[in-house]
């Protein structure tokens, strides 16, 4: 009787994880409440797990089942818990030696063992904490930030919630003009996609900084230009830097995608109590069914784009997903997730109460080969942390 039981739940265990991630591939505007189907993969992922063990113990004919759904779905376990020992051997051994210098702070960059390899740098910078709810005495994390990034030795920067004061402020001492920093300060080009100017005459909105020379850009709004938008960058490698005595170009991507906006106290509210379920669960639905709905269509208006690119793609930005969404999936189906591939563990890049969470992503075409991954933990002077990555175009790519 026990034995027939726990056959059938593993029967249904199988049916719950292919019917998650069969969710994963529905579009919320489609039919929204397969988001919280998509959200249960790691779940039954985890459960099925379990039921091989289980079963190896007691038959291992029937552990054959969840042994082999997890083999073909190991990608997807990737997605939530990437696993590769080769590369946490080279993350500690690189810990190591951070600490043994005794600045984290600057020495823990990529180091390229190939001036082909390029290097790729990822924030959401949160306007460099500018707001007065947000800045701390003389500003040392907005200094501290704007000076970490125009130290890193990254060939390309997309930034996200990005602020500049192009005239600077006699108040400030010129610390926001964060522009003449990580561009001509750091010797590299800037493409900043305005999204408003307030009456001072600050921006906000997104960029680009890269040491290739910029030789087109452009934006992709989701109907109204807003914070929430895409921009794009080809970037043009010199011969010494492309490993193939001839130049290239290359295509890089910084997106912003749909906010859920909700509060962190609200969601504690919310599973305090009943009454506190009761007041803030409705409000809570409704931005997280809105905010669903608009990142479907905003990453099926970039992947359109992208389909177009005559040049090889990489791809970074603050997704405001987690990996099991339609718009990770979706990504993922094209191109390869930079944690995913080297990465070791969660990789969480939230920077917030709420743990675990990686929202914020990169991905390579398939003409790159991801060299290493690295969520910079050690910032935290946004409510996220910088993320890092490191490539190379294989030898056999064209242009």
């Amino acid at each position: 009787m026990r034995r027939s039981f726990a056959f059938k739940i593993t029967l249904l265990t199988l049916a719950w994880l292919l019917l998650a991630i069969a969710c994963q591939q529905v579009p919320a505007s489609a039919f929204w409440p397969v988001v919280f189907g998509a959200l249960t993969t790691p779940v039954a992922l985890g459960l099925t797990a379990l039921l091989a063990l289980y079963w190896l113990r007691r038959n291992w004919r029937v552990a054959v089942l969840p042994a082999v759904a997890l083999f073909l779905t190991w990608p997807h376990v990737q997605r939530g818990l990437a696993l590769h020992p080769a590369h946490l051997g080279t993350a500690v051994q690189e810990r190591t030696q951070e600490l043994a210098n005794g600045n984290t702070l600057r020495s823990s960059f990529f180091v390229p063992t190939s001036k082909a390899s390029v290097s790729l740098l990822s924030a959401n910078v949160r306007i460099f904490n500018v707001y007065a709810q947000l800045r701390d005495p003389d500003n040392v994390s907005s200094r501290g930030f704007i000076r970490w990034l125009a130290e890193s030795p990254a060939d390309v920067l997309c930034l996200q919630e990005y602020y500049n004061e192009p005239r600077g402020s006699r108040h400030d001492k010129d610390l926001f003009r964060s522009a003449d920093q990580l561009g001509r300060g750091s010797d590299r080009s800037a493409f900043v996609s305005v999204t408003l100017t307030n009456t001072a005459g600050a921006e906000f909105g997104l960029a680009i900084f890269s040491r290739f020379p910029i030789v087109r850009r452009g934006t992709i709004a989701f109907g109204r230009l807003s914070q929430n938008h895409a921009m794009w960058a080809d970037l043009a490698r010199p011969a010494d830097r492309t490993g193939r005595a001839r130049p290239d170009t290359i295509r890089v991507y910084n997106l912003h995608l749909q906010s859920m906006s909700m509060d962190e106290t609200d969601i504690a509210k919310a599973t305090e109590s009943r009454a506190g379920l009761r007041q803030k669960a409705p409000n809570l639905l409704r931005r997280f069914r809105k905010g669903a709905v608009a990142r479907a269509a905003q990453i099926d208006t970039v992947l359109a784009h992208l389909a177009r690119s005559p040049y090889p793609v990489l791809l970074a930005g603050d997704l405001n997903d987690l990996p099991y969404s339609y718009a990770y999936d979706q990504l993922a189906d094209r191109l390869q997730n930079a944690w995913a591939t080297t990465g070791t563990g969660i990789g969480a890049t939230y920077n917030g109460k709420l743990p675990a969470l990686r929202i914020d992503q990169q991905f390579a075409g398939p003409k790159w080969q991801v060299l290493g991954c690295r969520v910079h933990r050690e910032v935290e002077w946004s409510d996220h942390f910088p993320l890092e990555g490191l490539y190379q175009l294989t030898v056999n790519s064209e242009q």
